[in-house]
């Protein structure tokens, strides 16, 4: 793939991860090689960590520094070496834009997850927020900040194989586990839940497993896999994030929800855009189908992650979580 083949596959998804799309194309037009993706995305992180450092105020370093995350995390989705730094970077400057910007969030780890939590102590619903393939806590914020501004706590996380814990951990089956351990550490009675990409089919099972989770949500979640029909560079991804090909291939042989959607016994919302189309991945149709509360969304022109149609998809799946947490209109 060419260099402005990729930019062009990744617009919208930087985009709705909320970098500038004119610095976006300044950045990427300047590009001669893949290879430069992550060094150039790096540089420009780098930009906003001066501008931080410069500011005038601390309100204007926390945003500099918010976006510097952004950039970051976009800069690990090319392959190239410097991947782990730049998603440490990333997670580096979300924590030192929230302790500027929100001084009662708060990090909390445990086994399998790290992550922030946000938003009141005493907010009437919390939603855990879970990435995807190799997308990471930094990649959502404006999913967050819709949540927030609902009066909602939300915890952003990074699971097995995933962000931060990329370099020293790997993908696991069993993602409910490591939701029942957030659960318990960040101390709530129940949950809302809201999976991105593969994140999708993350939420949708621990929906099925964990009794906690009272709302869920997918975005561009798959049904299922089929690990031959799968593009060599995703299969190349979930290698990665997996701990080598058979993994990866023992792993994808999990991801199919046809026997856990009837379990799901939460009020669930499926989003999927009609443009989203990847050779060996089965969309949300089915989960929503055979979910007993399932309700599905299908945007025509959203692509994979709906980055091209944030307000088609994102205010509904946020009044969805808040009104079944609250169980009063958001």
């Amino acid at each position: 793939m060419s260099t402005a083949d990729f930019a062009a596959a990744q617009w919208t998804r930087a985009l709705g991860a909320g970098v500038d799309p004119h610095e976006y194309r300044r950045v990427t037009e300047g590009l001669t090689s893949v290879a430069d993706w992550g060094p150039s995305f790096l540089r420009t992180g780098h930009g906003y960590l001066q501008r931080a450092q410069d500011a005038g105020s601390s309100l204007s370093a926390g945003e500099y520094l918010l976006m510097a995350a952004r950039w970051f995390h976009v800069a690990t989705l090319a392959p190239y070496a410097e991947a782990p730094r730049a998603a440490a970077e990333a997670d580096r400057a979300l924590s030192r834009a929230l302790t500027v910007l929100e001084p009662g969030a708060r990090r909390v780890r445990g086994e399998g997850f790290t992550g922030w939590l946000r938003g009141p102590a005493d907010a009437p619903g919390t939603v855990v927020v879970v990435p995807g393939l190799d997308s990471a806590k930094e990649e959502f914020l404006d999913l967050v900040s819709a949540l927030l501004a609902r009066g909602l706590a939300v915890f952003a996380m990074d699971g097995p194989g995933q962000g931060v814990l990329a370099a020293t951990t790997t993908f696991v089956s069993e993602y409910e586990q490591v939701v029942g351990r957030v659960i318990d550490a960040i101390g709530v009675a129940r949950v809302g839940i809201v999976g991105l990409s593969l994140g999708g089919y993350f939420a949708a099972r621990t929906a099925a497993l964990e009794p906690r989770v009272a709302a869920v949500a997918t975005v561009s979640g798959p049904s299922r896999l089929h690990w031959e029909e799968l593009p060599p560079p995703v299969r190349d991804i979930m290698a990665g994030r997996a701990g080598g090909a058979d993994a990866a291939r023992e792993f994808v042989r999990h991801v199919d929800l046809t026997d856990l959607a009837p379990r799901i016994a939460a009020p669930l919302l499926v989003v999927d855009g009609d443009q989203d189309v990847i050779p060996g991945v089965t969309n949300g149709e089915p989960l929503a189908r055979l979910a007993p509360h399932g309700t599905y969304l299908s945007v025509p022109h959203g692509d994979h992650l709906l980055g091209n149609a944030r307000p088609d998809w994102l205010p509904h799946l946020s009044d969805h979580l808040t009104h079944t947490l609250t169980g009063t209109p958001a």
